[in-house]
């Protein structure tokens, strides 16, 4: 029904204030009868709705605000038009909203400490006792002198120079052949300062297992021991040994910088036996790696690196692109130093009584089989009976010799390439005898002009054939190498080549010396030729035929 409204100004005023008045009496009558008598079928979602509400003030568009309505309150507040709907559901979402926010923040915050805890753990490492290696190059009987123990080379103010960090600007390798000390002058380096800023490992042909001796070294675990795989987008390990080798040296470059600024003393860290990487593509990269880290250290200052090798190629692999690096050459002892290193070596096995049994001729004479290298005389100077001992050692070298590189005559054409790389070897070993057998020729003659004593034998030096010069006795340069990673032979840096030891000369010289050497030489050889002239010949079969009557004959 539509009303319209014919009253004058006031009287419409004095209606609209009837009206209002009649309805608040109306709301009031109606909230006393509803408090009086309360509706028990009510829903409980609706007071859980009511209850949910949220009154939020809220101005309507327009200059004079929002109406009172009969709803407002003394206060004037507005019921919010905000409500959430009511169920389960919201409330989960609302939950899980929190909850990631929570774990987000932790994750972050967790990230940010394990960044932090990694380089600790790395500098944890190099702080004073903490070395594996060492901790086990120490656990030894304590009853012995250093001074008896071992001899003090000429080389080893230079290492306790490097390792105690007082050298700036290079990286040093050490190369000689086996067993002549390098590894323990190391060791006594790193006793002294009790390993303090040192790490030490040794290399492995299998890049895993380097990896992992790498991380054991500067206690560095390539991020297994992280909890972070739910923000992990793959695997640690998926790109390799060499990633993450790479990984724990950007690791130890931080701790490096942070460690110099502090101590003003760079870090060390040594790698033993680099020989055992492998020449091959993946043992050269490897290598080269390293290098590259070696060179961006040493021109910083911030970490020295030393490698240890006892064979030749990783100096040439080396070579190619090395400006920071130092070779130090480790040589045997001269028969001096190998005379006074055996009998400190003998005093400090047995009882000084028994020492004096032995006259200074069987001295000499142990030194002609060892000459000055320091791990064969500590194996005789252990033996009761070190004349007996040396005899062994030279037979048990003379059997493995032959066993590696032994001539078959008339050998089948299957074991022809072993026989040609044992033929060429033999080659450079009989021009050592012959070399060493010139030396002696020219001992004897200054014996008998009165030059020189007996005792001075000992002192003759291993002969030396330069590296052009073997090649050519070989005829296969590819070869030499072969016969370094044998330990046959041994390279100096002057590009020199002598027997790997005294031991492997006498041996060598006790087969050589054998009746019919150079026969059974010459007839490998010859078998040689001939395989590969059968190799090379291809025979060709012509069948004459004759043709008489129509009928072909042979």
């Amino acid at each position: 029904m539509l009303v319209r409204f014919t009253l004058s100004a006031g009287k419409r005023l004095a209606h609209v204030r009837q009206l209002d008045a009649r309805g608040l009496h109306q709301t009031w009558r109606a909230l006393q009868d509803k408090h009086e008598h309360p509706d028990t079928r009510q829903p409980a979602t609706k007071t859980r709705a009511e209850h949910l509400q949220v009154d939020l003030p809220l101005n309507a568009p327009g200059p004079g605000g929002a109406d009172p309505s009969p709803s407002q309150g003394a206060g004037g507040s507005l019921p919010s038009p905000f409500q959430f709907p009511p169920g389960a559901p919201w409330d989960a979402a609302l939950t899980t909203l929190v909850g990631l926010g929570i774990v987000f923040v932790g994750g972050v915050g967790y990230i940010a400490w394990y960044k932090r805890h990694v380089l600790n753990k790395i500098e944890v490492a190099f702080q004073a006792g903490y070395d594996p290696a060492l901790e086990l190059a120490t656990f030894r009987n304590k009853d012995i002198p250093d001074e008896v123990e071992h001899l003090r080379r000429r080389e080893q103010d230079l290492i306790d120079k490097i390792i105690a960090g007082k050298t700036h600007g290079h990286y040093y390798v050490l190369l000689g052949p086996k067993g002549t000390g390098k590894g323990t002058m190391i060791l006594d380096a790193m006793r002294q300062i009790k390993a303090e800023g040192v790490a030490i490992l040794d290399c492995h042909p299998d890049l895993e297992v380097f990896r992992q001796r790498i991380g054991k070294a500067i206690n560095f675990e390539y991020y297994e021991d992280s909890q972070t795989g739910l923000f992990q987008r793959r695997d640690p390990r998926e790109g390799g040994p060499a990633l993450d080798i790479e990984r724990a040296l950007n690791k130890l470059e931080k701790v490096a910088l942070r460690y110099a600024r502090r101590t003003e003393r760079p870090l060390v860290l040594i790698f033993n036996n680099i020989h055992l990487i492998g020449n091959s593509d993946d043992g050269r990269n490897m290598l080269l790696q390293l290098q590259q880290k070696a060179e961006t250290w040493a021109e910083s200052g911030v970490c020295t690196v030393v490698f240890a090798s006892d064979d030749f190629w990783p100096w040439f692999a080396l070579r190619k692109t090395g400006n920071r690096m130092q070779i130090i050459s480790v040589q045997d002892l001269n028969m001096s130093e190998a005379h006074s290193a055996l009998l400190r070596l003998r005093r400090s096995k047995v009882k000084a009584d028994e020492v004096m049994e032995h006259d200074p001729s069987t001295y000499h004479k142990i030194l002609q089989y060892t000459g000055g290298r320091l791990a064969l005389l500590n194996k005789v100077a252990r033996a009761h009976d070190m004349h007996v001992a040396a005899e062994e050692l030279l037979t048990i070298e003379k059997a493995w010799l032959e066993s590696r590189i032994g001539l078959i005559p008339d050998c089948d054409d299957d074991v022809m390439d072993e026989q040609k790389w044992s033929s060429c070897s033999w080659l450079l070993l009989r021009e050592f005898v012959r070399r060493r057998k010139a030396q002696e020729e020219e001992f004897y003659r200054a014996l008998k002009a009165g030059e020189v004593g007996e005792e001075d034998y000992h002192r003759l030096e291993m002969p030396k054939i330069p590296f052009i010069e073997a090649r050519q006795i070989m005829t296969r340069a590819d070869f030499i190498e072969e016969l370094d990673t044998l330990n046959i032979i041994a390279i100096d840096i002057h590009h020199n080549i002598t027997p790997e030891s005294m031991l492997i000369l006498h041996a060598a010289r006790s087969v050589v010396e054998v009746d019919g050497f150079d026969d059974m030489l010459d007839n490998v050889r010859d078998r040689i030729d001939e395989i590969e002239g059968l190799h090379r010949q291809r025979e060709l079969i012509v069948r004459l035929l004759t043709v008489s009557f129509g009928v072909c004959a042979d």
